[in-house]
């Protein structure tokens, strides 16, 4: 990370809504408890935006193409290496419903051996935050396995969290107290 995020938020969370954004909170994912996560919360200051964000961030969460265990091994990459840590800690909670192990979920941020695919598929990611492009070798390694939809989906999912996470760190959005810490490496390594 270039510099330290922000220590607390430079954007607040809505508390009291208006009652037509609070019925656009009540269409986001909450915490458990019924209150919307503070991602939505904070983007709720701008209600347009926060409506369309979530209608694509639905689509991949839900809609997509993609398995959700590979979706999410391709998020926390992502995460990590954006250094947000709030994203990190949400997605660590849904990669485990998908499948992921809390060993593979260390290993995203540690490194270590993967299948030859899932390496291909970090490999990805990597080089779409890196270069905003993803080699011949490795997209084609991918495409012995996923379908043209898939692979494009694979980039545009990087593409929106990577932008989710700029959002998140920059307005210094504060990761609920349930939520997993990282993992014992600084973030942004492989």
């Amino acid at each position: 990370m270039p510099y330290p995020h922000a220590s607390a938020p430079r954007v607040a969370p809505v508390e009291e809504p208006a009652p037509e954004v609070a019925e656009a909170l009540a269409k986001t994912l909450t915490g458990g408890d019924g209150v919307p996560l503070a991602i939505f919360r904070t983007m709720a200051r701008h209600p347009r935006m926060m409506k369309r964000f979530n209608v694509l961030g639905g689509f991949f969460l839900t809609r997509g193409d993609l398995p959700a265990r590979e979706r999410e091994l391709v998020v926390l990459r992502t995460a990590w290496r954006s250094g947000c840590e709030y994203e990190w800690a949400q997605h660590v909670l849904i990669g485990r419903d998908a499948g992921l192990t809390d060993a593979e979920i260390e290993r995203i941020a540690t490194g270590g051996e993967w299948s030859e695919v899932d390496a291909a598929l970090l490999r990805l990611a990597d080089e779409v935050l890196a270069e905003a492009d993803v080699t011949d070798a490795t997209w084609w390694e991918l495409a012995e396995h996923y379908t043209d939809a898939q692979l494009c989906e694979l980039v545009l999912l990087v593409g929106f969290y990577r932008m989710a996470a700029g959002f998140l760190n920059a307005a210094g959005v504060v990761k609920e107290d349930r939520l997993p810490s990282w993992p014992v490496r600084a973030p942004g390594g492989s």
